[in-house]
Parts: structure tokens; C-alpha cells; sequence
């Protein structure tokens, strides 16, 4: 089965965003970041996950997920950093838009790692990751930079990552496709006050070789896919609560010509005992790309003559959709802490922000349980 991701946000939707989902789920588990120098301890943390998605009548896809991340310091200015995820994926994956479900079984096992090291005013971190499964192998080089100036307020960051897959679907419809993407990442993070920060992210992508999908009918896509976003995120802490405001908004355009637009919040709020509660909510919408033709579930799905390009997948079609979710964490001692995490992600056509999604499509629901458990060491 292959599961890289194809449209902007499918981390956080579809089937095959899923287990996108379960190679992240690791990220949150990091330890507090230390911009200029390396973590004075070193940290293990564990997350389970189990994601579900469905559309009227039918479950689709189910994934149980389970990863560790460890960061431990090295000498006085080194830090290395690894996460292993392992996931099963189980159920149906449709054929094309809504409808021509498949049975489908397949297990991914990943691990990325990396070195930083840390200089007066900046880092240098050299990552590497490497993602195999059934029918897709993936393997991948980054290398990212950060600098402070003089009173450490400002942070410029740069980073660049090269990406090589290799394609070879069960059904047999292509034999040793490729895909190349290198990508490109530039970064300012300023502190406003001391209660404000803000950070803005430049992204650009390139990307060449199979970008369709083996396993849906219909679907032949380019074979380049260059994006470029925009991400600004802005964290403000409130005295009175002692609580954060995170909020993000980023915008993605591709030369599929597939605009998008995600806006998120999330509110952390310390309780007593060791308690927080984080309350949070993702609007996003998007636009079809140049290529999509609606389905007719009425007939059997067909290569429209009057393009080179075509899908029929819902994944690349214009839509809205809405995410909100709760997640609880409990830290026990100065060492352990414990959190569990609920999302429920809901995709409507009518819900796209501006214009009119696609006609006729089903709606669609995820639900995702997360639970984790991390020590300092």
C-alpha cells in the first residue's frame, strides 16, 4: 500500500494521511527546545496511537501505531535524537471518490535520527530517515541551520532536505517507479515581548518521477509537483491564567494549481498537581486541482479523453474541513510525564472556505486516540 502523503494536509485526514499521521506521531514528545545549547538531560518518551477513518457506511481504514523517540546530549555541545514508529494499517481504501472499496492489509516500520551541534549563537543538525513497507521504500538527508543574534531575540533558521522513494505497487500496475523531491525551508522567529513570540516559515518544494496513485482507477497525475508555503505561528502566554495561546496559519500552493489555507488553535492550560488540559481546533480548505473530474459512481470509472491528466480521488479535490480535539497530560514526578490525546476530523465539500467544494462528494470522518509516556533522564 502506498501511504506518502499527496495533497497539502492529508497528515491530519484520509486514509493514506494516516499513517503520515503515525510517522509524526512522535514529534510532540520532544523534549523542551534548546535553541543555543544542548539538553542538559536526555528523554525517552513512548506514544501508542490508534486512528480510524470512515464515510456513511463504512469503515475504511484503521491504523495502530506505536513509536519511541530518545534525545540524549553528547559531550558539551553535541545532542543525537531518534524515533522508531511501527505501524499496522488494516481495511478499505476506495477505489475512486467515495465508492470501490478494497480490502487492504500492509505494516511500516520507520526511524529517523539525527546529531546537532551546538555553537555560541546557532546549531547545525544532520538528519537522515528512512520509511520501508510492502510496496514503498523511502529514504531520505536533511540538513538544517539556526542563528541568534547578540541578545538572542532573533533566530534565523535555513534548512534543506533531499527525499528518494521507490514505487513497486502489489497490483503490478507499475514496476520500479521513483520519486525525487528536494525540499527547501527558511525561518525567522522573533520575541516580541515576554510574553509574545512569533515565527514565520518560508517553504518551497520540487518534486519529480510517479505522483499517481496505483491503487485508485482513473488516476494518472504530472509527474513533477513543485509547492511553496507559508506558515506564521504566534504564542502568547496570558499572566492571569498562566495559560498559552498557540495559533498558526499557513498557506499552500502547488503547480497542480491546489491552493490551501489552514488556520489552528490550541490553548495550554496548567492545573493543579501536575495537571494541564489542551483544547484545540483546525479549520482548513482547499481547492481542486487542475486535473480533477468528479466521479460517477453510477458507472464504471473512465480515462477522460480530453486530458493528458486526471483523478478521481477525493484527496485532490475542493473541500473543507474541521478539526478539534482535547489533549490531557499529567506530569507525575520531576521525571515522568503522561498525556492522552483525542481529535475528531470532519471533511464536508460545502465546508471550503471560498468557492463551492466538489458536488456530490460523502463526507468524511476520522478519529484518532493518542496515548503517551515520557521520561527525563
Amino acid at each position: 500500500m502506498q501511504i506518502k502523503n499527496t495533497d497539502p494536509d492529508s497528515a491530519e485526514r484520509t486514509a493514506l494521511g494516516a499513517a503520515f499521521l503515525a510517522a509524526a506521531m512522535a514529534l510532540p514528545m520532544a523534549a523542551p527546545a534548546h535553541a543555543e545549547s544542548p539538553p542538559e538531560r536526555g528523554f525517552v518518551g513512548m506514544k501508542y496511537l490508534d486512528y480510524l477513518d470512515s464515510q456513511p457506511g463504512d469503515n475504511r481504514i484503521q491504523v495502530r501505531a506505536k513509536a519511541v523517540t530518545v534525545i540524549a546530549p553528547v559531550y558539551s555541545d553535541w545532542s543525537i535524537s531518534g524515533t522508531f514508529t511501527s505501524d499496522a494499517i488494516s481495511g478499505a481504501s476506495p477505489a475512486y471518490q467515495s465508492s470501490g472499496l478494497g480490502a487492504m492489509h500492509d505494516e511500516r516500520h520507520a526511524l529517523d535520527a539525527s546529531a546537532t551541534r551546538y555553537f555560541p549563537n546557532g546549531t547545525l543538525t544532520l538528519g537522515a530517515n528512512v520509511s520501508s513497507e510492502s510496496d514503498y521504500l523511502s529514504r531520505g538527508l536533511s540538513l538544517q541551520m539556526t542563528s541568534a543574534n547578540e541578545s538572542k531575540n532573533t533566530t534565523w533558521s535555513a534548512g534543506i532536505g533531499l527525499n528518494s522513494d521507490e514505487i513497486n505497487p502489489s497490483n503490478g500496475i507499475v514496476k520500479n517507479e521513483s520519486k525525487h523531491i528536494t525540499d527547501l525551508l527558511l525561518g525567522v522567529t522573533q520575541v516580541l515581548t515576554v510574553n509574545d513570540i512569533v515565527q514565520l516559515n518560508v517553504g518551497m518544494s520540487w518534486g519529480t518521477g510517479y505522483f499517481s496513485d496505483p491503487y485508485k482507477f482513473a488516476d494518472d497525475r504530472p509527474r513533477t509537483r513543485d509547492h511553496s508555503t507559508l506558515m506564521v505561528r504566534w504564542n502568547h502566554h496570558m499572566e492571569a491564567s498562566q495559560g498559552t495561546l498557540r495559533s498558526s496559519y499557513r498557506y499552500y500552493t502547488d503547480s497542480w494549481s491546489i491552493t490551501a489555507h489552514t488556520l489552528g488553535l490550541e490553548y495550554v492550560q496548567p492545573l493543579m498537581n501536575g495537571w494541564s488540559v489542551t483544547p484545540l481546533m483546525r479549520v482548513y480548505s482547499q481547492g481542486a486541482a487542475s486535473f480533477y473530474v468528479a466521479s460517477d459512481d453510477s458507472s464504471y470509472p473512465f480515462a477522460p479523453s480530453s486530458t493528458s491528466n486526471y483523478s478521481e480521488d477525493q484527496r485532490v479535490s475542493a473541500f473543507g474541513a474541521h478539526t478539534y480535539g482535547l489533549k490531557v497530560a499529567k506530569r507525575i514526578d520531576q521525571d515522568w510525564t503522561a498525556d492522552v490525546k483525542l481529535e475528531q476530523y470532519e471533511q464536508r465539500a460545502e465546508w471550503r472556505l471560498s468557492g463551492s467544494g466538489t458536488p456530490g462528494m460523502l463526507p468524511f470522518s476520522a478519529r484518532s486516540l493518542q496515548l503517551g509516556i515520557s521520561r527525563q533522564f
